[in-house]
């Protein structure tokens, strides 16, 4: 049961996560509807926890921005499906009655589900709740429990389908050693997986303890299909610690792309141009000893593709998963390289629009010493 004071007002780290998959709905929604209109397809959105139609002073939930933002567009008026499910009575009713108050509800083809089920196993296999179109599913549950590799996995496994999941850090790193709570961790990370974590994380440094899950959760979504992770961590002000992760999947390196350019900007600190994908909520102080990320990328760039002679964009799309690096972050390194005659560049700088770095530039990288 979700605690129902959370909706009284949103926290800046909520109003963060809302924004960031709103607005990468109308990203997802753009590039999809060209091709779902030639295959006589339609789109959904599913929000598997979706809570109430809004904050007790006023601020809209999630599905309301989704709603608005299809009632804005002809092509979403037409082919967009929503779904929108909740446990709490309380929360469906309070969502339905915010959706019949919406300017313009009524001219969306297809009418907003509102549903009242628990995300368990067998919502796996619920065609209400999987629709078999190019679908966004959000899955926000309030601790870790209906959150599983299987529902990830099903709800990815369709074309131009995406997900983006809540990941309680601050209830799944105790959870991993508490064996109350064993087979939900096996749900979320596989069985094999979380039983190689027990036997790692007890040992560790906090930092690298939180690295080390991180990374178990993108291997085991790369196992299920999840080519193209990225997390974004959210930091509490108060206990200077790691509350939770918004963390996007996906089999589509475009989908990838665009999703690292929206998380970007809502990085508390960005160094030499680089994003940090956390939000701290307590004022963050930088100090000259900090590391240089983009002299870090450029360092790592000529010791990974040493000898080796490619294009931008593959450096880009080759290199990037799993690191805090954008696309622009690679374009600056790799022209900085070239200033200082440590790569050769096809057509060189001279040649090209001034401190440019097209996609189709051919990078030669030369091998090591």
């Amino acid at each position: 049961m979700t605690d129902q004071s959370f909706f009284d007002e949103p926290t800046e780290p909520s109003l963060v996560k809302a924004e960031i998959v709103a607005k990468y709905f109308w990203a997802w929604a753009k590039v999809i509807i060209p091709s779902a209109k030639k295959r006589n397809n339609n789109i959904a959105y599913v929000d598997l926890f979706s809570g109430p139609g809004g904050y007790k002073e006023g601020s809209q939930s999630t599905p309301l921005r989704i709603l608005e933002r299809a009632i804005a567009d002809p092509d979403m008026r037409e082919m967009l499906i929503t779904i929108f499910n909740d446990i709490d009575d309380e929360n469906t009713q309070s969502l339905q009655d915010a959706i019949a108050s919406l300017d313009g509800i009524n001219t969306l083809k297809h009418q907003p589900t509102v549903l009242n089920k628990d995300v368990g196993e067998e919502i796996i296999r619920d065609p209400q709740l999987i629709p078999a179109v190019p679908t966004l599913f959000f899955i926000d549950p309030w601790g870790y429990k209906g959150l599983s590799l299987k529902l990830i996995s099903s709800a990815i496994a369709g074309w131009g389908c995406d997900c983006i999941f809540f990941f309680n850090y601050n209830r799944i790193n105790p959870g991993l050693t508490n064996q109350k709570v064993e087979t939900h961790m096996n749900d979320l990370f596989g069985k094999d997986q979380a039983d190689i974590l027990r036997q790692e994380v007890g040992n560790l440094h906090p930092d690298q303890r939180e690295s080390r899950i991180i990374q178990a959760i993108g291997d085991a979504l790369k196992k299920v299909g999840g080519s193209y992770f990225q997390d974004f961590c959210f930091k509490n002000e108060d206990k200077d610690r790691t509350s939770h992760y918004l963390i996007f999947v996906s089999k589509n390196r475009r989908g990838h792309k665009i999703m690292k350019d929206i998380m970007a900007p809502y990085s508390s600190t960005i160094i030499q141009g680089v994003p940090s994908f956390k939000y701290d909520e307590k004022p963050v102080q930088l100090s000259l000893f900090d590391s240089q990320p983009l002299d870090n990328l450029e360092n790592m760039l000529l010791d990974e593709f040493a000898g080796k002679t490619m294009t931008m964009l593959e450096v880009y799309e080759r290199h990037n998963i799993g690191k805090d690096y954008t696309e622009k972050n690679y374009k600056e390194a790799l022209k900085k390289l070239e200033y200082q005659g440590k790569i050769t560049v096809e057509p060189p700088s001279s040649k090209r629009k001034p401190n440019t770095m097209g996609d189709n530039v051919t990078i030669t990288f030369p091998p090591k010493p």
